[in-house]
C-alpha cells in the first residue's frame, strides 16, 4: 500500500516538473506567430487580375509581396500554382523565424531569392523562397520586386559586395496598404 502511494506521489512530482520545464523552455523561444499572415490572392496589373502573394500584417495592412505574371516556367508551375506554393513558404519561414531577411543569390547555377535569419547569409536549398528565370540578375530582381519607399530610401536594404539583403520586417512596416476588394 505504502509503495503504491509513493509511486503515485513520485509520478505526480515528475509530471509537475516536466510541465514546468516544458513551459519554461517554450516560453523562452521566439514566437513569430500572429505577426503576419501570407496568402495567395489577386491584384490588378495592367488592367488584368493576377495571382499575388500578400502579407496581412498585425495592424491589418494588406501588403502585396509578389505579383505572379510570368508564364516562363513549364506546367504545372502556372502563376497561380507558384503563388500558392511560395505564399506557403513565406508563411512557414516567417513562423519559424527564418524570414527576417530576403536575400538574392545564385544556388546551383540558378538565380534565387531566399529567406535568411540575418544579413550576409547565403541561400541554401532549404531556404529558397523561389527560383527566378535563368539568366536573371537576382540582385536587380530583388530591388525591382521589392521596390517601395523604404527600399528607395535605403532604410531596409543592406548591400555588400556579393549580397543584397532586405530587412523583411521593416519592409512589411513600410509596405503600402492595398485596398480590400469587396466580394
Amino acid at each position: 500500500m505504502k509503495l503504491g502511494l509513493l509511486v503515485r506521489v513520485l509520478s505526480g512530482a515528475a509530471i509537475s516538473s516536466l510541465t514546468v520545464f516544458t513551459a519554461v523552455t517554450f516560453s523562452n523561444q521566439p514566437s513569430y506567430a500572429g505577426g503576419a499572415t501570407f496568402y495567395c490572392g489577386t491584384s490588378t496589373y495592367r488592367n488584368k487580375s493576377v495571382p499575388t502573394t500578400f502579407a496581412r500584417t498585425q495592424d491589418g495592412k494588406k501588403v502585396p509581396i509578389v505579383r505572379w505574371i510570368s508564364n516562363y516556367f513549364p506546367p504545372p508551375w502556372t502563376p497561380k500554382k507558384r503563388c500558392g506554393a511560395v505564399s506557403n513558404k513565406f508563411q512557414r519561414f516567417y513562423d519559424h523565424g527564418i524570414l527576417r531577411y530576403i536575400t538574392a543569390d545564385t544556388l546551383k547555377g540558378q538565380p534565387v531569392l531566399c529567406a535568411t535569419p540575418s544579413p550576409g547569409i547565403g541561400c541554401t536549398s532549404d531556404t529558397v523562397l523561389f527560383t527566378l528565370k535563368p539568366g536573371s540578375n537576382p540582385q536587380a530582381t530583388i530591388r525591382r520586386l521589392l521596390d517601395r519607399r523604404g527600399l528607395a530610401g535605403g532604410m531596409v536594404l543592406n548591400e555588400s559586395a556579393n549580397s543584397v539583403d532586405v530587412d523583411f520586417e521593416m519592409y512589411l512596416q513600410s509596405g503600402s496598404n492595398e485596398a480590400r476588394k469587396r466580394k
